[in-house]
C-alpha cells in the first residue's frame, strides 16, 4: 500500500533539521539523575538539570533503532510485528469513568469492569492489543496497577499493554508476571506485556519515574515505547509545524535515553499531538488536526525507519453518536492513509475519559474495515478476470459465477453492525440503531467463553502472593 504524504520530503527533513538545533541548543530538563548521568557519559552536555544533545550524538544513536517492534501474546498465535502486521489496533487506555452497560450512567470504573472489557477485547476480533482500557476505583492502595492487570491477564490472551508508576509497582507487575509465565525464565523468553510511559512531558522535560521506568524495561530487554503527547497552544507552539519540531525532538531524546541504556532496543514513535481549542482550552483528541499530526508524524517515522503509531481514532463526544464516529472514522483513516502501524483506537469517548462498551463493538468493525483498506487491491491475473468479464460478456450477470462465490466472503468485510439491508426488512427486525445492535453484540459476548484464562493453581499462586487482592471476577452484563 502506498502511503499519502502530507509533507514534502523538503519539509520532514526541515523538520528533522530543527530538532536537532533545539536538542543542540535549547536542550531538555532532565529531572532523572541517572537519564543525566547516562546522557553525559554518551557525548552530551549537563549542566544542572539541563542537557543538550549534539547533532552527531543524535545522529548516531537514532540510527541504531530496529525497523520493527514486536508485541507477545499469552498465546503466541496473538504475536503481532510491525510495520509487516500493520495496522495493530490497540483499545485506547485508562480511562476514570465508565458508561454502565446496564444504567447507561455514567460512573467509575472498578475492577469487574477490566474483566469484562479484557473478555471483550479477547473476542473481537479487529482487536490486536489490549491496553487496559480504565483505572480501577476499588483498587487498593497499594495494588492500583496490579488491581489492573490481574483481571486483564485472567479473561485476555492477546497482547497486553500496561504502564506502572513506581519501581515498586514495576517489580510486583513482573512478579505477577513470572508467576502466570511459570517462572521469570519463561517470561523473558515471551514477555506477553508491553510496558508504555510518556518520559518526556511537553516542553521539552524529562521525568523521574517514567524515565526510570524507560530505562529498567530497555536495559532487561524487555518491550517498551513512550508516547509523545505536544498539544499546540499549551505545551507546545500553536502551528504544527512548530508542534512537529518539539515533538520530534521530544522523539529523538526518548530515542537516544533507549538506545544509550542498550543499543538495539526496539521501539515505536508513538504520538498523540493534538491542537487546543483556544476557546475554552480544551483538549481536541478528536479534532482532525489530530489525525494530520498523526500522518505527518509518520512520515517523520519513516524518515528514521522506526515504526509509527499512537492515540488516533478518539472523539471528544460525550456520546456514542454521530460526532463520534465521524472524529474516529476521520483521524483513523487520516492515520491508515498516513502510514501510521499502530491504532489506539478503541472504545473511549470524550477524550480518553470514558469508555463506552458499545463504542467498543463499533470501533472493532471500523478496525476490520481499516485492515481490508491497508490490505489493498490485488491483481493477480485471476483478480483482473478478463477471461470471466469476456464469458458473461454485455448484459450478463456474475452472481452465480464460481469467482464471485469463491470470493464472496472475502472480498468485502461482512459488516455485523452496520446496517445494509432495505428499510422495510429493518423495520422487520426492530428498526434498531447502530448504539443498540452494538450493546447486543457487548452483551451476547459476556455470556460466551467466559471462563479465566488462568489455570486454578496458578490463580491460588497468584492470591497467595498478593494478598487482598480484587477478586477480578467477570460478572456477564445482564
Amino acid at each position: 500500500m502506498s502511503f499519502a504524504a502530507l509533507l514534502t520530503q523538503e519539509q520532514v527533513e526541515k523538520i528533522h533539521d530543527a530538532s536537532l538545533e533545539i536538542l543542540e541548543e535549547t536542550g531538555l530538563k532532565v529531572r532523572y539523575e541517572p537519564a543525566r548521568e547516562l546522557f553525559k557519559a554518551h557525548g552530551c552536555s549537563v549542566d544542572g538539570e539541563r542537557v543538550k544533545f549534539p547533532r552527531a550524538v543524535v545522529e548516531k544513536y537514532r540510527k541504531l533503532v530496529p525497523a520493527s517492534f514486536t508485541f507477545h501474546g499469552r498465546d503466541p498465535k496473538f504475536d503481532k510485528t510491525i510495520p509487516q502486521d500493520s495496522p495493530v489496533i490497540v483499545t485506547a487506555s485508562s480511562a476514570p469513568d465508565i458508561i454502565d452497560p446496564v444504567t447507561g450512567k455514567e460512573r467509575r470504573a472498578e475492577s469487574t469492569d477490566i474483566a469484562r472489557i479484557a473478555h471483550l477485547i479477547n473476542e473481537l476480533p479487529g482487536y490486536d492489543i489490549f491496553s487496559i482500557s480504565t483505572l480501577a476505583d476499588d483498587a487498593p492502595a497499594d495494588q492500583f496497577t496490579l488491581s489492573r492487570l490481574y483481571p486483564s491477564i485472567k479473561y485476555c490472551l492477546k497482547p497486553i499493554r500496561v504502564t506502572t508508576t513506581d519501581m515498586k509497582d514495576t517489580r510486583s507487575i513482573l512478579e505477577l508476571a513470572y508467576i502466570v509465565a511459570g517462572g521469570e525464565e519463561a517470561y523473558k523468553a515471551h514477555p506477553f506485556l508491553t510496558h508504555h510511559y510518556c518520559p518526556v512531558v511537553s516542553p521539552l522535560t524529562m521525568d523521574n519515574l517514567s524515565t526510570e521506568n524507560v530505562m529498567f524495561f530497555a536495559k532487561e530487554g524487555l518491550p517498551v515505547y513512550p508516547t509523545i503527547v505536544p498539544n499546540a497552544g499549551l505545551t507546545s507552539p500553536m502551528s504544527m509545524a512548530g508542534t512537529l519540531v518539539q515533538g520530534n525532538a521530544e522523539f529523538l531524546s526518548a530515542l537516544m535515553l533507549m538506545q544509550m541504556t542498550k543499543e538495539g532496543t526496539p521501539t515505536i514513535y508513538a504520538t498523540l499531538g493534538t491542537v487546543a481549542d483556544m476557546r475554552s482550552g480544551a483538549y481536541t483528541s478528536g479534532a482532525i488536526e489530530c489525525g494530520m499530526l498523526h500522518m505527518a508524524f509518520a512520515q517523520l517515522a519513516r524518515f528514521y525507519n522506526v515504526p509509527a503509531g499512537g492515540y488516533v481514532g478518539l472523539t471528544n463526544s460525550k456520546l456514542n453518536d454521530a460526532q463520534s464516529g465521524y472524529e474516529t472514522g476521520m483521524s483513523g483513516i487520516a492515520g491508515l492513509l498516513g502510514g501510521m502501524d499502530m491504532f489506539n483506537i478503541g472504545g473511549l469517548i470524550d477524550a480518553l475519559k470514558t469508555f463506552d462498551f458499545a463504542k467498543a463493538v463499533i470501533d472493532d468493525e471500523m478496525a476490520q474495515m481499516m485492515k481490508r483498506m491497508k490490505h489493498g487491491v490485488s491483481f493477480t491475473d485471476e483478480d483482473l478476470a478478463l477471461n470471466l468479464i469476456k464469458e458473461i460478456g454485455p448484459g450478463g450477470s456474475f452472481i452465480t459465477a464460481k469467482h464471485t462465490i469463491s470470493r464472496m466472503k472475502t472480498e468485502a468485510v461482512m459488516t455485523k453492525i452496520a446496517d445494509r439491508d432495505a428499510r422495510t426488512i429493518w423495520e422487520k427486525k426492530g428498526a434498531t440503531d447502530t448504539q443498540t445492535k452494538a450493546m447486543k453484540k457487548a452483551k451476547d459476548i459476556m455470556n460466551v467463553n467466559t471462563g479465566p484464562l488462568i489455570a486454578p493453581d496458578v490463580d491460588e499462586k497468584i492470591r497467595s502472593a498478593f494478598p487482598g487482592l480484587i477478586a477480578g471476577t467477570l460478572e456477564p452484563i445482564p
